[in-house]
C-alpha cells in the first residue's frame, strides 16, 4: 500500500507543570463568558483553584456536577446551564467523562438538540463552540481526540459521536493536575492510554483516497499515527507502574500525561479496534470501568492479531524488553487488574452475546487489523475469562472468517 499520513489535533497544545495557570489568557481569546465544566470532587481541588483564578476578570459559569459515563441527565444538565450563559469559551477540567461532557454540551449549543442526531459518522455539520481541555488524568486523550464517549439512554450502551469538529480547540495538559488522582484510577486510566497506544499502532491499513480522508475522523495506520503511538507506548509503558504506586511521582506522572497526550493524538487520527469494541459490551453487562476492561483485554486482542502485525509485535517487544503480549499482560497484573474475565464475575455463557453485541460496532471491529467475525470475538473473550493469552495461539487460524 502507498505510505499517506493523516494528523488532526488541537490548534494549540501547552505542555507542562504550572500551564494551568494559562487557561485564562487563553479563555479571554474567544471572549469574556465563559463555561466551566468539571465534577463534584474535582471542583474542591487545588488544581481546579488554579484554572478558576486564572479566570479572574472573565464572565465565569460552573457546571460542576459531571458525571462517570455520561448520562442524558448530565447532558441535558449541562445543556441548560450552557443555554443561560451563552458562553463564547468552554473550558473543561477532569477525566474523559467531564471532557466529552464538554464536547457534547459544545456540539449541541452550536447545533441544537437532540445528541442521538450526531450519532453517525461526519454528521456534525460545522465548529463547535471553542473548547479548552484539561486533563485530570492521564488516560483518555479526550483533550486530543474527535471522539465523545456517552451513554445513548434509550440502550444503556455506551456510543461515541465522532467528527473533527469535536477536537478541543486547546489542549492545556499539566502534570500536577493529575497529581491527586488516586491509584486505582491511575492504573485504569494509564492502560486505557497504553490500548490507544497499541490498537493505534497495530491498526488496520487502508488504501489511500480523499473519500477515506475527508469522510472519516479516523483513518486507519498511517505513517504520523505510527511513530506517535510507538513514542506514546514507551512513555506509558516506562512510567505506568512508577505512577501507580507512588502518585506524587511527577516524573512519572509527567511521562504518563505526555504519553497519554500522544495516544490520544494518535489514535484519534487511526482509531482503535477490537479491545475497544469488546469493551463496550463488557463494560455494559459488568459496569466496571472503562480502563479496566480495555487494559483486561489488550494483550488477548494483541495476540489475536500478532499474525497480522508480526513487524508491529517486534516494535513493541523491543520498546518493553519482552514478548509485547507477555509484558503488556504482566503490567496488567502488576497494577491490579484482574486476571481474568471470570474475576470480574462474568459468566462463560455470557460470551458468546457480549461477542455478538460487540460484532454491531463496525467503526471498531472493521478498524482491526485481522478480520472479526462473532467466532473470532468470542475465542479472545474465552481466552480473558480464562485469563490466558496463549489460547489464542492453540485456536489461531480455525476463528478466521
Amino acid at each position: 500500500m502507498t505510505d499517506f499520513a493523516v494528523l488532526r489535533a488541537p490548534s494549540q497544545v501547552l505542555f507542562g507543570a504550572g500551564m494551568a495557570a494559562a487557561t485564562g489568557r487563553v479563555a479571554a481569546g474567544h471572549g469574556r463568558r465563559v463555561l466551566v465544566i468539571t465534577d463534584p470532587v474535582l471542583a474542591g481541588t487545588p488544581g481546579f483553584a488554579t484554572v478558576v483564578e486564572s479566570l479572574a476578570g472573565l464572565d465565569v459559569t460552573v457546571f460542576g456536577e459531571a458525571v462517570v459515563d455520561v448520562p442524558g441527565s448530565a447532558v441535558d444538565a449541562a445543556l441548560a446551564l450552557g443555554s443561560a450563559a451563552e458562553p463564547d469559551v468552554i473550558v473543561a477540567v477532569g477525566g474523559g467523562s467531564v471532557i466529552d461532557l464538554a464536547k457534547v454540551t459544545a456540539l449541541l449549543l452550536a447545533h441544537g438538540a437532540p445528541l442521538a442526531d450526531y450519532y453517525a459518522l461526519q454528521s456534525v455539520p460545522g465548529p463547535i463552540v471553542p473548547l479548552i481541555a484539561l486533563p485530570t488524568t492521564a488516560g483518555t486523550g479526550s483533550e486530543a481526540t474527535p471522539v465523545a464517549v456517552i451513554t445513548d439512554p434509550s440502550t444503556d450502551m455506551k456510543i461515541g459521536v465522532a467528527s473533527p469538529h469535536l477536537i478541543p480547540r486547546h489542549a492545556i495538559c499539566d502534570p500536577l493536575l493529575t497529581v491527586g488522582a488516586p491509584p486505582v484510577v491511575t492504573a485504569h486510566a494509564g492502560i486505557d492510554a497504553l490500548s490507544h497506544a497499541v490498537e493505534s499502532f497495530m491498526a488496520a491499513r487502508e488504501e489511500p483516497s480523499p473519500e477515506l480522508v475527508l469522510g472519516r475522523p479516523q483513518v486507519g495506520k498511517n505513517l504520523l499515527s505510527d511513530a506517535l503511538a510507538l513514542t506514546a507506548a514507551g512513555h506509558i509503558f516506562r512510567n505506568l507502574a512508577r505512577a501507580v504506586d507512588d502518585g506524587s511521582d511527577l516524573e512519572a506522572r509527567t511521562g504518563m500525561l505526555y504519553g497519554s497526550l500522544l495516544a490520544g493524538i494518535a489514535f484519534g487520527n487511526s482509531g482503535v479496534s477490537a479491545a475497544h469494541a469488546l469493551q463496550f459490551a463488557l463494560g455494559a453487562a459488568t459496569h466496571t470501568s472503562h480502563g479496566l476492561g480495555t487494559g483486561l483485554l489488550l494483550p488477548y486482542v494483541m495476540e489475536f492479531n500478532r499474525p497480522a502485525r508480526p513487524d508491529e509485535i517486534a516494535q513493541l517487544s523491543s520498546l518493553m524488553g519482552g514478548d509485547a503480549v507477555s509484558q503488556v499482560h504482566a503490567l496488567g497484573l502488576r497494577i491490579g487488574l484482574p486476571q481474568s474475565l471470570a474475576d470480574i464475575g462474568v459468566a462463560r455463557h455470557e460470551l458468546r452475546p457480549m461477542a455478538e453485541a460487540s460484532l454491531g460496532i463496525r467503526r471498531l471491529v472493521d478498524n482491526n487489523p485481522r478480520p472479526l467475525n462473532v467466532d473470532a470475538l468470542e475465542a479472545i473473550l474465552n481466552a480473558a475469562w480464562h485469563g490466558e493469552p496463549g489460547r489464542l495461539r492453540a485456536v489461531g487460524a480455525a476463528v478466521s472468517p
